[in-house]
């Protein structure tokens, strides 16, 4: 197959605000009686966290709970001086403030109260005041975490006075950097002088951490402190260990020559140890905290570079020469069992190892087969973990490739459901992603099965029987969705499978069974120089090893351009479709996202398939048109596709429904001119009048649709036609870019876009387009 260079996306010179469209409308209200159930419910939540305040803990803030019947009008609460904190599915807003007044508030509600003014068809503020359904308090439960409360600490009674504790504490985002380093430093000071003891602080873009040890009477009374979001356990991740596998040096073909220009990938893991397939190519290693040392312990940062620097070794070894596809640097953060260092917080234990790395080495790929195995994500926000990386992707524009996790399906005596029960199980809501896997602006990989499993033995047993077959989900693999319900994981590759055995009584992976794992190095080549694992763990860092072939042909590249790439070029095994179509499109999204990235179709067009692009910005609620040739043969001659992909980092706060703080979204028209898709999309003044209608026959149909693409920070669209057409050339893309609250921090959102246009019939389409746009490599 011929390969050539992508091709340059053209945007069309002219920039212009985009129109905007409203909500939904407040009930219709009693205005005084309303009007009064509201006051007394705001002057009854100041009452009790008056009472509630310790003059010598921290600074008095007022913490509401507000729930909307309506649209939440954050603009609205932000008016009146109070801060929007967090927002949940329930349409509920946590508002900070720094008084108790709340002057223009209560100035809105009186107005409201007093009913219809004269002239007016509705109450002053109706559509805000209205909307309010309650005014509450955020009570001391409600602060305890997740994880105590798998644990079974639903109250602070639960909390035993003299028993000793180990927690981390989140601040609510209060504001500016310094408004926040107060806070902590408020509570940090009230916790020494009760005797408790700081182990760990972290303050970033919008989230404020500590880690403390103190009794269960003092942690009873920090969760009544306001400035608190939450208290909790802290994560520990989710390590796999393998077995030895019995190969020798004589069986390794020689090195191809790796060249200069090999890009530097980054794991951070349980560290690195030497390793002769990987001595001469190892920038650097780091210790986060340096008392961790870089030596591996377990191994499972060893195996996890095996398989970033080599791809699929079990076929590699196969071929007359090893080809190594990057450079490597090391962060180890776990130590010898695995767990994080006690006394640190895991947000500012990930921004010290992936901005070290990133500094140090140049490191511009980073993988993390770490997950915390006490983190389901069941709900609509993720984790300080996961929010920290999202942060971390988009202020140093890195690609950061994550584990979905790993679930042991099924043992004992429902044994026979790990075959019997598959794939069902993978959308149990146990089995929803772990922790950090949830993330927007990071990669996340599932797992896909590499075959049956079954050794020579126990082929022939009938103890023995497989649950996968190739290219079907890894039973072990977990599921979507991510935040704000976007497709996670991302995309998915080989991970190994498991097989049920009856002997043992569970389901066997690579760590005991070889044949049922993905080939790696061992973490200690004197004994042997490789194993096998079974795990998400091994799927992360293949589709790292394929990221780092697309960055070293686009060394250049911006991380919104490679995660366009690499997920655009996705598609979903047949055997993976064949197996989850029973559940449903959702399930199949669920499970393996946009399938397995083709490290030749991000890379490389062809004859019949051609790629443009462009790496952009726009200032938030405006648009940009980008035009797309289409020459004569493509508009007939059989069945012929587009797919767009676009790519965005927006801001990110992870106790707010709307987790991210800008949003975008494309369109493809078709058969109009330029001039009235910028008339149409622009914003308008009065004296401009209505905005032209766009008949529907220009809009071209892609699947999924602007809603369910919405939802995503990397989005696909794809569109088929079957007809010869007879509309003109080209096709135009308008791309949008929508502000929310990040919109004074964020003020333009830079982005990446991919239009893939292919033929199945094999015609020279790429001379065609060539001649036409400009080609960059």
């Amino acid at each position: 197959m011929a390969r050539y260079d992508h091709l340059r996306l053209v945007r069309l010179p002219e920039q212009l605000e985009r129109r905007k469209t409203g909500g939904g409308q407040a009930p219709v209200r009693d205005a005084p009686v309303h009007g009064a159930r509201i006051r007394s419910e705001l002057d009854a939540v100041i009452e009790t966290q008056k009472r509630r305040r310790r003059p010598d803990a921290i600074n008095p803030s007022l913490i509401l709970r507000v729930q909307m019947s309506g649209p939440l009008l954050e603009q609205e609460w932000e008016k009146v001086g109070l801060t929007v904190l967090s927002t949940d599915p329930d349409r509920t807003l946590v508002l900070f403030s720094t008084t108790d007044d709340l002057t223009e508030f209560r100035e809105r509600l009186e107005a409201f109260s007093l009913g219809v003014p004269e002239g007016q068809k509705g109450p002053s503020f109706a559509a805000f005041i209205g909307g309010i359904e309650t005014i509450g308090d955020v009570e001391p439960r409600d602060r305890i975490g997740l994880r105590l409360k798998e644990e079974g600490f639903n109250s602070p009674d639960d909390f035993l006075a003299d028993d000793p504790y180990r927690l981390d504490i989140e601040l609510w985002d209060l504001g500016r950097r310094d408004q926040r380093t107060r806070a902590l430093e408020d509570i940090t000071a009230y916790v020494e002088a009760r005797g408790g003891e700081i182990l760990d602080q972290y303050v970033g873009p919008s989230i404020t951490m500590v880690r403390i040890e103190a009794i269960g009477a003092l942690i009873r009374t920090l969760l009544t402190i306001e400035e608190i979001a939450t208290i909790d356990r802290p994560p520990q991740p989710d390590l796999e260990v393998a077995e030895l596998l019995q190969l020798t040096l004589a069986d390794i073909p020689p090195f191809e020559p790796d060249g200069d220009d090999l890009p530097v990938i980054g794991v951070i893991d349980s560290g690195l140890n030497a390793h002769p397939l990987l001595d001469d190519i190892v920038v650097g290693s780091i210790g986060v905290p340096a008392s961790l040392g870089t030596a591996d312990d377990l191994g499972h940062g060893t195996r996890v570079a095996g398989v970033a620097i080599f791809g699929d070794l079990r076929a590699q070894l196969a071929t007359p020469a090893l080809t190594r596809v990057a450079r490597l640097a090391s962060a180890r953060v776990v130590n010898q069992h695995g767990r994080f260092d006690d006394k640190r917080l895991v947000p500012s234990l990930m921004r010290e190892a992936i901005t070290t790395l990133n500094g140090r080495f140049g490191c511009r790929i980073f993988i993390s087969s770490l997950a915390d195995d006490k983190h389901v994500y069941r709900s609509a926000k993720v984790g300080a973990w996961a929010a920290t990386l999202d942060e971390l992707a988009r202020e140093l524009n890195v690609v950061i490739i994550v584990a979905a996790g790993n679930r042991l399906p099924r043992s004992g005596r429902r044994l026979d459901e790990g075959v019997t029960d598959y794939p069902h199980y993978l959308m149990e809501p146990e089995n929803r992603l772990f922790e950090p896997a949830g993330a927007l602006n990071i990669l996340s990989v599932g797992s896909l099965a590499h075959g049956e499993g079954l050794d020579e033995t126990l082929a022939d047993d009938v103890k023995g029987r497989p649950v996968t077959l190739a290219g079907e989900p890894s039973p072990f693999t977990r599921a979507g969705p991510g935040a704000g319900g976007a497709v996670k994981p991302d995309v998915v590759d080989t991970g190994g499978t498991m097989i049920v055995d009856p002997l043992t009584g569970r389901m066997r992976g690579g760590d005991s069974l070889a044949t049922a794992g993905v080939l790696t190095l061992h973490h200690r080549y004197v004994d042997q120089l490789f194993t096998t694992g079974s795990g998400t763990s091994y799927a992360a860092p293949l589709v790292g090893s394929k990221a780092a072939q697309v960055l070293r042909r686009f060394p250049t590249a911006s991380a919104n351009l490679m995660r366009a790439l690499l997920v655009g070029s996705a598609r979903q095994d047949a055997a993976a479709l064949a197996r989850m179509s029973p559940l449903g499109d959702d399930a199949l999204k669920a499970v393996c996202g946009h399938g397995r990235v083709d490290t030749e179709r991000a890379a490389f067009s062809d004859d019949a398939r051609v790629v443009l692009y462009a790496e952009d910005e726009l200032p938030v609620d405006h648009f940009a048109i980008y035009e797309v040739p289409c020459p004569e043969m493509f508009q007939t001659g059989g069945r012929r596709s587009i797919q767009v992909s676009l790519a965005y980092d927006p801001p990110v706060r992870h106790t707010r429904l709307d987790y991210a703080g800008n949003k975008m979204s494309f369109k493809l028209h078709r058969g109009c001119a330029p001039d009235l898709l910028f008339d149409h999309y622009r914003k308008r003044a009065t004296e401009d009048g209505r905005h032209p209608d766009l008949e529907g026959r220009f809009t071209c149909k892609m699947e999924p649709g602007s809603n369910d693409r919405g939802r995503n920070s990397v989005q696909i669209g794809r569109v088929t036609f079957v007809r010869d057409s007879q509309d003109p050339d080209p096709f135009y893309l308008v791309v949008r870019c929508e502000g929310g609250w990040a919109t004074d921090i964020a003020p333009r959102q830079a982005f990446a876009v991919v239009v893939e246009m292919a033929l199945e019939t094999e015609v020279r389409l790429y001379e065609r387009m060539r001649t036409r746009v400009r080609v960059t490599a």
